[in-house]
């Protein structure tokens, strides 16, 4: 009886999973409305009270993403005063809801890494995970690969969707 070998092991395929490029920490909102007077009107020293009065370090570690519930019409400086009151003490601040601040941190994630590695690889872009991982960040991904890699496909190495193949070089004449 012959040994079983695992045919995809021996592959020498690369696998990229965008969900480890994820830092783990967790993601909160925080919504300005109850600083704002009804909801709905920002007075300034009020304002500012509330944001001295808040206990930031309960946002310790988060990626908190700004934004406000209401209708209300909120001053760009109002949002720059509670970034200034995170800085240190959250992982990351963006103005907006989760999905915008998950989108970003994916975006400058990505533009971090050392993409070489994939260099001259087959690479199957990991598809199936825990939803965390937006749209965008699979385009963005598969854009840096492309520059690097031979060959793109996207799935799991056992059963994978081909995207691009670099073509072969055209021969001089």
């Amino acid at each position: 009886m012959e040994p079983i070998v695992n045919k995809v092991a021996n592959s020498g395929i690369e696998t990229f999973n965008l969900e480890e490029v994820w830092d783990g920490e967790e993601v909160t909102s925080f919504d300005i409305a109850s600083f704002l007077e009804h909801g709905l009107i920002l007075r300034e020293k009020p304002f500012r009270q509330h944001v001295r009065d808040q206990d930031w370090q309960a946002l310790a570690g988060q990626h908190v993403a700004l934004q406000c519930s209401t209708d209300a019409i909120v001053p760009v400086w109002a949002y720059m005063l509670i970034a200034t009151r995170l800085d240190g003490i959250a992982a990351s601040v963006t103005l907006g809801d989760e999905q915008e601040l998950i989108r970003q941190q994916f975006a400058e994630r990505l533009e971090q890494l050392d993409w070489t590695r994939y260099a001259d690889k087959i690479v199957v872009v990991k598809g199936c995970g825990s939803g965390l991982v937006p749209e965008s960040a699979y385009v963005a991904a598969v854009q840096r690969l492309q520059r690097v890699a031979r060959k793109l496909m996207f799935g799991e190495p056992c059963s994978s969707v081909p995207l691009w193949r670099r073509p072969a070089a055209t021969a001089k004449q």
